[in-house]
């Protein structure tokens, strides 16, 4: 028991500041983009005091990329450090990490990822998710442009572990859950979600609430390339799922100090005991092999984009 609980403790969540960045992208302007990212970068460090700071998911170009495939694969660099490095030297500067989302160019051609890198304090490149469900329109499959990545890392920080999720993976209870698995204790989740405030809000606690972790999620706000208008109101969510910090639909900083013992009430400002961990509590056995099946819902949605096999050429 004694090395089960030093164990424990070592992993906590130290107090640390989170901070998202919720700023409208100039479509397809990948150098004025960056720009913007850096500056406003330092100044949620500076007059927030965060340690880690969030961007909006594809924050380099906007979400919607509005051109041939051919041409958005031409329009990325070849190399992504082209895109890192003065992301990297600003971390280093500043003395703290970013999540920061773009799209990446694959080798292959006609492979485009939409990844989050977490750069780290020191300006090194301490790990990057590809996302693993690319909403229907768009997949490459789908006629889209995204090819989706295949694995959930964890990163380890000094003050806790951190995993990634992009928008339409907070839809699904697997990710945040094999992320949590893995030791998550923070979820950022960037984001360039349009169907509405109270999926957008009912998913971020979900997840939170589910594994027990902390959601710093960060939408868009402003255009893309399509004329698409996103709404914003990013929010950072607790393990209880209380918010703790909400954005409006503009450009601005939101930020929040997290609570080492998250869980040790019910709720903010309650003192009652918590007694339960979902984690834990899971019966994992009654699973079986359920949750590896392919399934579709028993109702039709308009259209289908299916993940299984490719779209057929017309």
């Amino acid at each position: 028991m004694a090395s089960r609980k030093s164990a424990s403790l070592k992993n906590r969540v130290k107090r640390v500041v989170v901070a998202g960045v919720q700023i409208a992208p100039r479509p397809n302007d990948i150098l004025y983009n960056l720009e913007k990212v850096i500056a406003w970068f330092r100044r949620a460090v500076r007059e927030t005091g965060a340690k880690l700071v969030a961007f909006p998911e594809s924050i380099t170009t906007g979400f919607h990329p509005n051109l041939p495939l051919d041409a958005f694969h031409v329009l990325l660099p070849p190399r992504i450090d082209t895109i890192l490095a003065p992301i990297r030297k600003v971390c280093r500067e500043e003395r703290a990490y970013c999540v920061l989302p773009t799209y990446e160019r694959g080798r292959k051609r006609h492979t485009i990822y939409n990844s989050a890198f977490l750069i780290d304090a020191r300006g090194d490149v301490a790990g990057v998710y590809r996302k693993t469900h690319p909403f229907p329109a768009e997949r490459l499959g789908a006629g889209g442009w995204t090819t989706p990545g295949v694995n959930y890392p964890v990163i380890p920080t000094e003050f806790g572990a951190v995993g990634m999720m992009i928008c339409y993976d907070g839809d699904f209870p697997e990710v945040s859950r094999i992320l949590a698995i893995k030791g998550a204790q923070i979820i950022a989740r960037p984001s360039a979600l349009l169907r509405a405030f109270d999926i957008w809000e009912m998913t971020n606690k979900m997840r939170a609430y589910d594994n027990h972790v902390y959601m710093l999620a960060v939408n868009a706000v402003g255009s893309d390339a399509s004329g698409t208008h996103y709404f914003g109101h990013s929010m950072i969510v607790s393990p209880i799922a209380q918010t703790l910090a909400l954005a409006r639909g503009t450009e601005e900083i939101i930020y929040s100090e997290l609570d080492p013992d998250p869980l040790k009430r019910l709720g903010i400002g309650s003192d009652t005991p918590m007694h339960f961990d979902h984690l834990e509590d899971r019966n994992v056995p009654s699973y079986g092999n359920l949750l590896s099946r392919t399934a579709r819902s028993q109702f039709e949605p308009a259209r289908r984009y299916s993940v299984h096999k490719p779209r057929r050429k017309p």
